[in-house]
């Protein structure tokens, strides 16, 4: 099947709610078999994670409470592109404010879509290494820990659910595969 047999034409688009941070919208689109229908999003920003490697060759992690389930999470640095923010920018303000590191070298290692039937988040993963402590300057009402963890014990973490963040879960799997040179690092 070609991909023109499967695409939808928007016909209409309202927004229906906006937030601080997110957008929701409700387009009418027209589908392949020309019926139409209705496809209801959340427009984001975007966002940054960081995969933060120490020189002792661990990781930083955070443990933050998240709302919408009302919980702690084990997950790595990351935040929110800000309008018009360069994405490397984002990744060295969001490193800096949440853990208080810079780093040396940045690499990008690619983007995911964590919610694709429903958001058109992207997010785009980081390797920072070379890793100097300045001190953190969190946003006011940021409330997290930084820990450090081997790679090995955050794929642990993975399997064993304590890690169920899809943004974490992505990014150690890339670094997995660089780390053990199964892929090339990006230049």
């Amino acid at each position: 099947m070609k991909d023109d047999e499967l695409i939808e034409s928007q016909l209409s688009s309202e927004e229906v709610f906006s937030g601080r941070l997110l957008h929701v919208h409700a387009d009418r689109v027209r589908l392949p078999d020309g019926h139409e229908t209705i496809r209801e999003y959340v427009r984001h920003p975007g966002a940054v994670v960081i995969v933060a490697v120490l020189d002792n060759d661990k990781l930083l992690f955070e443990r933050q409470f998240r709302y919408p389930l009302r919980r702690v999470f084990l997950e790595l640095p990351a935040g929110k592109i800000d309008p018009g923010e360069p994405i490397l920018d984002t990744a060295r303000r969001e490193l800096r404010e949440e853990t208080g590191y810079k780093a040396k070298t940045w690499r990008h290692l690619g983007t995911m879509h964590p919610c694709i039937g429903y958001s058109d988040e992207r997010i785009e993963i980081f390797l920072a290494q070379g890793l100097t402590y300045l001190g953190h300057e969190r946003d006011h009402g940021e409330f997290l820990e930084v820990i450090e963890l081997s790679l090995a014990d955050a794929v642990a973490s993975v399997r064993d659910g304590e890690i169920t963040d899809a943004k974490t879960i992505t990014a150690l799997f890339w670094a997995e595969k660089i780390f053990s040179e199964v892929w090339p690092v990006p230049a």
